[in-house]
């Protein structure tokens, strides 16, 4: 099958590739604002966007009409430290951007597979399609929670699915995790891709020669994306 494009843009650093990022995804919120009013943002969690989400939580946007979630999250309270929703509280949801509306991927119910529902419900009550996505991608292919090995991999790629969340146990992804579907991801207005050194782009590399999904799960946004993806990288 074949591929999308890329449209890599790299940059010297991980502060240049920060801002770069930000004024990007400023952009494509600005112009959903504009458009309709209203805007979602859907981010991905980790080590690797602090100093984005750092920057972009300056940027001069009606965040008051903004909703931001996450592209997928670990099974666990906002007080672990393995919590995506806590490290965007603490370094994007400040400044400006504390006006914005945030949705969790985690409620109070003892599994993913208890909490889906509910989760779902607010996840179809975010303005659709998202602005913008900005996914991470893991040395091992992974992006969300589309984790090779996972037990519901092949649903969570599927390009023709209707849920929008899913739940993913992988051995790699540690805790249980709810994850945005490929759909829904896809259909973003903007849809960025941030990687920083060489080890991730050579991976990133290795997923551009054609191969099955499941032992790089990034292939299926490479293979399914309408347009080039947007790759921000440095070494």
């Amino acid at each position: 099958m074949t591929l999308t494009p890329v449209s890599l843009s790299a940059y010297a650093d991980p502060t240049a590739l920060a801002r770069a990022l930000a004024a990007h995804v400023a952009d494509a919120l600005r112009a959903e604002l504009a458009r309709s009013g209203r805007a979602s943002l859907a981010v991905s969690g980790g080590r690797t966007p602090t100093r984005f989400f750092e920057t972009l939580s300056g940027a001069p946007l009606d965040w008051a009409h903004v909703v931001i979630t996450l592209v997928d999250e670990r099974w666990v309270p906002e007080t672990s430290d393995r919590s995506n929703a806590a490290l965007v509280r603490r370094h994007l949801l400040q400044g400006p951007a504390a006006a914005a509306r945030f949705l969790p991927l985690y409620n109070d119910a003892p599994s993913p597979e208890a909490g889906l529902a509910a989760l779902e419900a607010e996840a179809a009550a975010l303005p659709s399609p998202f602005a913008a996505v900005v996914l991470g991608m893991g040395d091992d292919g992974h992006t969300a929670s589309f984790f090779p090995g996972a037990d519901a991999l092949p649903a969570l790629l599927d390009p023709q699915g209707t849920a929008q969340l899913g739940v993913a146990h992988a051995a790699a992804a540690g805790e249980p995790r709810i994850t945005f579907t490929l759909p829904p991801l896809l259909a973003a207005r903007a849809l960025f891709l941030h990687v920083e050194g060489e080890r991730k782009r050579a991976v990133l590399d290795a997923a551009r020669d054609a191969g099955p999904e499941g032992d790089l799960p990034i292939r299926a946004v490479l293979r399914h994306a309408a347009r080039p993806l947007d790759v921000f990288w440095c070494p």
